[in-house]
């Protein structure tokens, strides 16, 4: 068996090795991105088999690269475990429960045990994720076939995916600008 690929996406270089260490070179051959950018551009050259993704990056922050995976049908599906010292800060811009959204968060600083068990989840949510709400909307040009009614119905999961990313997305902006007014009122007090 070819080893699998797992892009491991940190600034810490500490991490990175952790994780190369914690894990059999036989089964897993890990590849490293010290920050947004070049991780998103590792994921889309190598097409990893898992993706570790550190919430607080340089570059581009571990919320640009995971928005980014939810907009590709290709890159969606790849197991994701993401990973911080700081929950508050993933919640604060994903909701909870992470398991609807389909990945597995990880705090650090995490045991071996800890990090196989983060990977076997993912790869259990990443085949629970519904097909239809990555797939492209296509028009229906067939109107009188028999295929009219199912391809509404897969057009109507995508759209109402579309719209809970939509919600979930703007719930996180309104958050987040709420934080600002408020941290502006303390500066200004």
């Amino acid at each position: 068996m070819a080893a699998r690929k797992i892009l491991v996406i940190d600034d810490s270089r500490v991490i990175r090795n952790m994780v190369r260490e914690m894990l059999p070179p036989a089964n897993f051959e890990v590849l490293e991105a010290a920050d947004g950018i070049k991780g998103l551009e590792m994921i889309q050259q190598e097409k990893p088999w898992m993706i570790m993704l550190d919430f607080l990056l340089p570059k581009m922050s571990g919320f640009e690269v995971y928005e980014s995976l939810q907009q590709s049908p290709d890159l969606i599906r790849i197991p994701l475990v993401l990973m911080s010292g700081r929950k508050e800060e993933v919640t604060s811009k994903i909701g909870e429960p992470f398991e609807d959204k389909y990945f597995v968060f990880i705090e650090k600083p995490f045991e071996q045990k800890e990090l196989i068990t983060a990977i076997k989840r993912a790869m259990a949510l990443a085949e629970k994720r519904p097909r239809h709400s990555i797939m492209p909307i296509a028009p229906t040009t067939n109107i009188g076939s028999e295929h009219t009614d199912e391809s509404l119905v897969k057009r109507i999961g995508a759209l109402e995916a579309k719209q809970k990313l939509l919600e979930q997305q703007m719930a996180s902006q309104q958050k987040q600008f709420q934080q600002l007014v408020d941290f502006i009122k303390k500066k200004i007090r």
